[in-house]
């Protein structure tokens, strides 16, 4: 979690090799990594699904600029879309899906490349307060399911304590950790929702608070 132009989006375009930084490097399972990583998946704020094809060929539009739409991994992401609630929907385009199942085949698209590390910059802020909880939720159990590790920008301190393992506060630019939160909601089937629920979420939320209180 951030303050505002403090280089968040830069920070995130460095990690995923499409900015080189100004000084030190960018590690990926202890491997120096330089460039586009296909390690790294990258989910924006826009879906960016394109509107003249079906949500089956948008979400194997990655396959295809990489060259690898095999038939192993059609079924692959055909079994995604069958597990992730999209399948009956693979012959509709985009105009015709809620804002919620585009984003969700945007993040299909995504795993279909099969990345290790998934970067969401302020992916959901684009949504309305009600949709938006319940495609974090839906979010969060995928990436769960599918053992990806994320990492989250967002000025949304709820967003970020109920999604997070660990929350980072970064400063104003130029920016700097300002402090590291540990999450732990003790919550066996941890979701969004549930941990919005626990006498723990307010306690992390005042804490956060007067992380971000400029005039503290």
């Amino acid at each position: 979690m951030v303050l505002v132009g403090c280089g968040k989006s830069t920070l995130l375009s460095i990690i995923s090799g499409l900015d080189k930084p100004s000084s030190g490097n960018v590690y990926i399972d202890g491997v120096l990594s330089s460039g586009v990583s296909s390690k790294i998946g990258y989910m924006l704020q826009k879906d960016s699904l394109l509107e003249w094809r079906s949500i089956y060929n948008n979400v194997m539009l990655g396959l295809e600029i990489r060259h690898i739409r095999t038939k192993e991994n059609e079924i692959y992401v055909t079994n995604l879309l069958k597990k992730y609630g999209l399948y009956d929907f693979k012959d509709k385009y985009p105009s015709e899906l809620s804002g919620g199942m585009r984003q969700r085949a945007s993040l299909i698209r995504i795993l279909a490349i099969r990345p290790k590390i998934l970067l969401l910059d302020e992916a959901f802020s684009a949504l309305d307060s009600q949709t938006r909880m319940m495609v974090t939720n839906d979010i969060y159990k995928i990436l769960r399911a599918e053992n990806i590790t994320a990492l989250i920008v967002t000025h949304d301190i709820s967003e970020s304590i109920s999604m997070s393992d660990r929350v980072i506060v970064l400063t104003n630019r130029p920016a700097r950790v300002k402090q590291i939160h540990t999450i732990d909601f003790e919550i066996q089937n941890r979701t969004p929702i549930n941990c919005r629920k626990s006498p723990k979420f307010s306690e992390y939320f005042d804490s956060l608070w007067k992380e971000l209180d400029v005039h503290a």
